[in-house]
């Protein structure tokens, strides 16, 4: 049963000094150290945590100096510790005074991983909200269109004459050739205007 210590410092500037003390004093038998923001998206970028939560064994005992150090974001740490308790390792954070083997932080936990539910559905509701008023004024998410309809039936026009460039057709419109073939493609299933003709 060890104390292991994962300290981690964002910038090169600053120093894992204050957090290497307070994990020493705790008694953590070992120690996994890295720079690396907090913010980053995969923990692939976050190599020695990676290191630090495999090494951990049944009976063993987490402890970070501070839980900013430990997840990205509320949801990450919530994650981290989760998986912790479900492998039956200990978690402890010493600026929080938070020990998650005993029922208080147990608790604690359980209140972070509602108000982080709390918070997505939030957003989610925010978010539908946001997008249903758009369409109600008639907007639509997304790209804009890079040719219109007439644009596109006018390209599907030059591009059927052979004696004019692909290259002058894309120029002409300010699109890739990708797209023009894409909106050309696409004309067939256009409807006509009036005074057209197929």
């Amino acid at each position: 049963m060890a104390l292991v210590g994962y300290a981690r410092v964002s910038t090169h500037e600053q120093n894992l000094n204050l957090q290497l003390d307070a994990l020493n004093q705790a008694g953590c038998d070992m120690l996994y150290t890295e720079q690396a923001s907090g913010k980053s998206a995969r923990n692939a970028d976050r190599p020695e945590l990676g290191h630090c939560l495999r090494a951990l064994r049944q009976g063993d005992t987490l402890i970070v100096w501070r839980l900013d150090r430990l997840g990205r974001n509320l949801n990450d740490l919530i994650g981290i510790i989760n998986d912790l308790e479900s492998r039956k390792i200990g978690f402890l954070s010493l600026t929080e005074a938070l020990d998650a083997t005993g029922p208080t932080g147990k608790l604690t936990l359980h209140v972070f991983a509602a108000l982080a539910e709390f918070e997505r559905a939030l957003i989610r509701e925010r978010t539908l909200a946001g997008l249903a008023a758009a369409r109600s004024r008639g907007r639509r998410g997304g790209r804009p269109r890079a040719l219109s309809a007439a644009d596109s039936r006018a390209a599907a026009a030059l591009l059927a004459q052979p004696d004019i460039a692909v290259a002058d057709i894309c120029k002409r419109f300010k699109v890739s050739r990708t797209t023009l073939y894409r909106y050309a493609a696409q004309v067939k299933s256009l409807p006509l205007k009036a005074g057209e003709c197929s």
